[in-house]
């Protein structure tokens, strides 16, 4: 989990949009993000195994 102070600061409006950056809208992971879903790699997998991401199945082969 990320700390909270490390969220707010994130939420803040940056004076410079270089400092701005991505987190995880469920857990606030920084890393792993992707932008297409606003999620990171490991809540993506659970809802997907879950269903709950429309045109995503689990990969098994």
């Amino acid at each position: 989990m990320t700390r909270k102070a490390l969220l707010v600061k994130q939420r803040k409006p940056q004076k410079y949009s270089t400092r701005e950056y991505n987190r995880c809208q469920r857990c606030g992971r920084s890393r792993a993000y992707y932008r297409k879903f606003g999620l990171c790699r490991i809540c993506l997998r659970q809802l997907a195994h879950e269903g709950k991401i429309p045109g995503v199945k689990k990969a098994s082969w």
